[in-house]
């Protein structure tokens, strides 16, 4: 209860001093995490599992923890808040630095909350955390895993999908077979651990494929769906574009099924070693899209080689 009424009381004075000291790249101190995690559900638990968002931002897919690689972002993209932004999750797992990229990004959307959307990704969860190197960073850097439990109940939170200008559907992963609209969306219950199966699940696991109809996804979670399938719920709702993340692309960004979904990754150079390019999907106000592709930060991480990254990608 203390640290709920510590939460309320805080001061904009303390968040801009965490964001100062993220930005340097240095962990927050395991109370101020607790505290930020705690006014953050505060505000993603207002928000909605399509959450609007106007008219101009700057769309991003995965991070990754890759944190100079986010600062290389802000470069290219503008700092918030003059730039509106919308992640689309997978802030954790794999990078050098996932404790200060997801802490930077919670605490610029505590700090303006209505300039940054932060979607949940399948990595914002339990289970991948503790394989894919969030749970042991939060050990390295903490000594216990407190600050790893803040921030996994917080990735429960997080919205499951957005909405631009009722127009692009933006999402961390692909379609689900168990929804038709938008409405079925609204209606589910999200605040929890991400299922293995089912909608919630697939809205964060599927991928688009050239083919048409529904498939078993290979990664063993979430489906494979074709092209009618993305059309025909474009068409449904009103859309004129899916765009998510989840998929590692060359070129930062990659177009399929007749350009109604838009594959957008931004995590250059992908586990410090994939040669990809990442990009944004900057949307002006009057709704007009440029792509901006980006290479990896020139500063990295000191002491990389102390760490394995996995061979295999999620």
């Amino acid at each position: 209860m203390n640290s709920k009424t510590k939460t309320v009381n805080a001061s904009l004075k303390d968040v801009d001093s965490w964001i100062s000291h993220l930005y340097d790249c240095k962990p927050l101190p395991e109370q101020d995490v607790k505290v930020m995690c705690e006014k953050a559900k505060e505000i993603l638990g207002q928000e909605s599992n399509v959450q609007a968002v106007k008219l101009p931002v700057t769309v991003c897919g995965d991070i990754h923890g890759q944190f100079f690689d986010l600062l290389e972002l802000f470069k290219v993209g503008g700092n918030v808040p003059d730039t509106n932004y919308l992640f689309m999750g997978d802030y954790v797992d794999r990078g050098f630095h996932c404790v200060e990229t997801v802490s930077l990004l919670i605490a610029l959307k505590i700090r303006y909350r209505d300039r940054i959307t932060i979607l949940r990704g399948n990595h914002e969860c339990r289970m991948s955390t503790q394989v894919y190197g969030f749970y042991d960073e939060c050990l390295r850097k903490y000594g216990n895993p407190n600050v790893w439990k803040y921030f996994t109940d917080l990735f429960d939170y997080l919205p499951l999908t957005a909405v631009i200008n009722d127009t692009i559907f933006c999402l961390h992963g692909g379609l689900s077979p168990s929804i038709d609209s938008l409405d079925h969306i609204r209606v589910l219950d999200r605040i929890k651990e991400i299922p293995h199966e089912g909608p919630v699940c697939d809205l964060l696991w599927s991928d688009p494929e050239d083919r048409d109809g529904w498939a078993l996804s290979p990664r063993g979670a979430g489906f494979s769906f074709g092209g009618d399938v993305s059309e025909a719920f474009n068409h449904t709702n009103g859309l004129s574009l899916v765009a998510r993340a989840h998929q590692m692309v060359m070129d930062g960004f990659n177009w399929c099924h007749n350009r109604n979904v838009l594959t957008v990754f931004s995590a250059p150079n992908y586990c410090y070693r994939s040669g990809n390019y990442a990009a944004i999907m900057e949307l002006d106000d009057t709704g007009k899209t440029r792509l901006t592709v980006f290479e990896h930060a020139k500063v990295q991480v000191p002491g990389s080689s102390t760490k394995t990254v996995p061979d295999y990608f999620l």
